[in-house]
């Protein structure tokens, strides 16, 4: 058995949440908001934007989710993997106060980014800041950060929101230093922020996207202990 397998077997069904340690490299102190209820606005594109109003006198932070994806949307009957009471519970928002991560693993089409996306949503209407990007417009930007030699400022930019949403990782192999850069950032926010993550491979196949059992090691390692981890299956909704 692998190094990356024994790590995905020791946290599969990982639930747990410890006190914060602190991480050295980046320093990052944890985060608690207390911003009022926000409000939501159509895009005039194909973008969802989520507008966060905290009262007149503060900023407004703007940002967009690629598809208008809601809760109340999300078929049960014909996803019935997950359960309404398993998404309800977690709209008290502890994975986020506790600094723990969601995963939902699963074949195309059937729910990952709806999900997501919907909780997303209720938690920035419960005042949260939450930030979605699909993993290849992450590599990117880091990548960007790296060549401007900026890395750090890219990852404490990150780290201002409560969520990181990561969507669609294992869909696209990346780069080495693409590796690094996703590594570096998984290590700065462990611990002291939340993700929420969709992929379509299991934990055992990180390899085939990370090229680098050791990193992809480190990386699950990471983001699964504090996990929330929901195994999504069935009908691919595009093919219905």
């Amino acid at each position: 058995m692998s190094n990356l397998q024994q790590v995905a077997l020791q946290y599969r069904s990982c639930a747990s949440a410890t006190s914060p340690r602190h991480w050295n490299n980046w320093s990052l102190t944890p985060r608690r908001t207390n911003s009022p209820t926000c409000s939501l606005l159509n895009s005039s594109s194909a973008t969802r934007c989520v507008v966060v109003k905290a009262n007149a006198s503060c900023r407004t932070c703007v940002r967009s989710f690629p598809h208008h994806k809601f809760l109340a949307e999300f078929d049960y009957r014909a996803q019935t993997t997950i359960s309404k009471r398993e998404v309800n519970a977690l709209l008290d928002f502890t994975f986020i106060e506790q600094r723990q991560n969601l995963m939902f693993i699963g074949p195309l089409g059937v729910g990952k980014t709806h999900l997501a996306t919907g909780i997303s949503i209720k938690a920035i209407e419960a005042g949260y800041k939450v930030r979605f990007v699909t993993t290849l417009e992450l590599i990117e930007m880091l990548e960007l950060a790296e060549l401007s030699g900026e890395p750090k400022k890219k990852v404490q930019q990150l780290a201002k929101y409560d969520v990181l949403v990561i969507d669609e990782l294992g869909y696209l192999p990346m780069s080495k230093q693409g590796m690094y850069n996703l590594f570096q950032l998984i290590s700065a926010l462990y611990e002291h922020r939340s993700l929420i993550l969709t992929t379509n491979k299991d934990f055992t196949s990180w390899t085939e996207f990370f090229f680098d059992d050791n990193v992809a090691v480190l990386i699950v390692d990471r983001i699964i202990h504090h996990s929330r981890i929901f195994m999504l299956g069935g009908e691919s909704y595009r093919l219905r």
